[in-house]
């Protein structure tokens, strides 16, 4: 039994082992970061007809993909191919073309996960992992709108909404919701996003030599991918409007064909009025980096109410507001089909209409100009603004009128000025003699003043010096006061100093002098108190030794005798 469990285990350890080097040395394989593994299987049921992708239990290219990291395939079963995953950047969105799944209904180009067809979502920013034989991905940009533009969305798909009204959810037309400035990811095959200025514009007559247009200037972005995406999306408006214009343009009679070339400076492209169209073969790409300013072959010319002919040098402000862009944009168009429709031919209406009721002379005249100049401005305000558009300014900045009468009226306008002049130059000799009187009187004044000044000066010098004077005195007689005082204070003190110093020299000494006289009634007898005193101020190291003469004279004994304490020095004094 124990050897059958031995081989069997064995058997086990065999079989796992061989697995083992069978997974890792021949089906394992590894998909770096960014890449992607198609897998093909070679066995399984056929695909039906139609069918591209295969599903687990199909043979063929199957739809789902492996992503990074390692992974074990049966080399036998299935094959295998690498691929980079697919890979967005900023400021771009992915379309989605699904080659699978199920048919769109009729009538439909976008499609929802799962269908096939163009997706309705798209993809952003970042890495995909989707599989490129069932899935196609256009990287276009996404919509970047500049500030002082707006969007005007345009819904490409649904059910078409009723003429001159906005669309709705599911519904193809203009919609009434617009797009700030920013940055929008969405699909360009569902909604159309068209750019247009809000803010001021200028239209711009120069008489008969045509005109200009300026529009709104781009501001620049501080992100430079940003701004690159502006370009693009300003680039691609101005195509759209140079298409309209060459269109107008193909349209128009021979007879009305624009008498001047296009003179395009910079900018955005207007209206066929506002400009002259480029031929249609060639788009230049215009520089987006400046102020709008193109030429145009529009002029306002008109008789004035005495039969000459009048044209003007005119600049006309007008602004779109963005609550109104989008009921514009579905009524008219974009801007050159506003400028086309709206602008120009009420401009052209308004001044010929408002021009031939003033006479030549009154566009001459300041406060003629000036009266038409506001006529006009409120005629065209009015006239404009049922269409929801702004006209701030007509500014009229030249009048053209003919030399037949402008000769004469200029010759008398500046008979008048010189004679105003002539009488100016009156007046001011007159003023100019009034002046040098008063500058006579001035000088006289100052002098005057220079005087009283200087006496005042004087005057307050002098009075200074006295009171200074003054001060000073009395200064030194309180010092003098302050000094007697002190010198009685110090004689005082001197007194009072020796008279304390002898009371306290008399106390001391009799004090003294009571003692001596308590010290010898203590001893009853002054003599007894002298030898104490005397005993008690010997030297503490003073003996007396008392020496027993015998026989012999005192000087011997005294050189026998042992001194001890005396020693050497005393023997040696009492020799001296």
């Amino acid at each position: 039994m124990n050897r059958m469990t031995g081989i069997a285990i064995g058997l086990v350890a065999v079989l796992v082992g061989s697995w083992l080097v069978w997974q890792w040395g021949f089906c394992r394989f590894y998909v770096a970061p960014g890449y992607m593994a198609v897998v093909t299987a070679k066995t399984g049921d056929a695909l039906p007809p139609g069918q591209i992708l295969a599903k687990p239990g199909q043979q063929g290219i199957r739809e789902q993909v492996l992503g990074e990291g390692r992974h074990f395939l049966n080399p036998w079963l299935y094959e295998y191919k690498i691929v980079p995953v697919v890979a967005i950047p900023p400021g771009k969105v992915g379309v989605v073309t699904s080659k699978v799944g199920a048919e769109l209904p009729p009538g439909e180009f976008l499609a929802e996960p799962g269908q096939k067809g163009i997706w309705r979502t798209v993809l952003g920013p970042g890495k995909h992992r989707l599989n490129p034989y069932g899935y196609q991905i256009d990287i276009v940009d996404a919509i970047s709108i500049p500030v002082g533009y707006v969007g005007v969305v345009t819904s490409l798909s649904g059910k078409q909404t009723t003429p001159d009204a906005f669309a709705g959810p599911g519904e193809k037309g203009v919609r009434q919701d617009i797009l700030q400035p920013g940055l929008y990811y969405v699909n360009p095959k569902e909604l159309q996003v068209d750019l247009l200025e809000i803010g001021v514009n200028q239209v711009s007559l120069l008489g008969k030599t045509g005109g200009e247009v300026i529009t709104k200037g781009q501001i620049a972005s501080q992100n430079a991918a940003m701004e690159n995406l502006q370009k693009r999306a300003l680039a691609e408006q101005m195509e759209k409007r140079m298409d309209y214009v060459a269109q107008q343009r193909a349209q128009e009679p021979a007879a009305e064909k624009p008498r001047l070339e296009s003179n395009m400076m910079r900018g955005v492209p207007q209206a066929k009025q506002a400009m002259p169209a480029p031929p249609v073969a060639s788009k230049p790409m215009l520089p987006m980096d400046a102020s709008n300013v193109l030429s145009l072959n529009q002029f306002v010319e008109f008789p004035s109410r005495d039969g000459f002919e009048i044209s003007l040098d005119m600049t006309v402000e007008f602004e779109l507001l963005p609550e109104h862009i989008a009921w514009i944009y579905q009524s008219y168009g974009d801007l050159p089909a506003v400028v086309d429709k709206i602008i120009m031919p009420q401009i052209l209406s308004v001044s010929r209409l408002k021009g031939s009721a003033y006479r030549a002379k009154d566009f001459i005249v300041g406060e003629g100009r000036e009266k038409f100049q506001n006529d006009l401005t409120e005629a065209l305000g009015k006239t404009i603004e049922e269409k929801r558009i702004v006209i701030h300014d007509a500014l009229i900045r030249h009048v053209n009128v003919p030399d037949q009468i402008l000769d004469p009226i200029q010759q008398a306008s500046i008979a008048v000025e010189q004679d105003l002049t002539n009488k100016e130059k009156q007046n001011t000799a007159r003023k100019q003699a009034e002046l040098n009187t008063e500058l006579g009187l001035v000088e006289q004044r100052r002098q005057q003043v220079a005087q009283e000044t200087e006496k005042l000066k004087a005057e307050i010098l002098a009075d200074q010096e006295k009171q200074v004077a003054e001060h000073r005195a009395e200064a030194l007689r309180q010092a003098a006061e302050i000094e007697q005082q002190t010198a009685l204070v110090r004689a005082d003190k001197t007194r009072k100093l020796g008279q304390a110093q002898a009371n306290t020299v008399a106390w001391v000494e009799g004090e003294k002098a009571k003692g001596f006289e308590l010290k010898a009634a203590a001893f009853g007898d002054p003599a007894a108190y002298t030898l104490w005193e005397f005993a008690n101020n010997l030297n503490k190291d003073v003996r007396v030794n008392i020496l027993h003469a015998g026989p012999g004279t005192l000087w011997t004994d005294l050189e026998k005798a042992t001194l001890g304490e005396l020693g050497g020095a005393a023997v040696l004094d009492r020799k001296r």
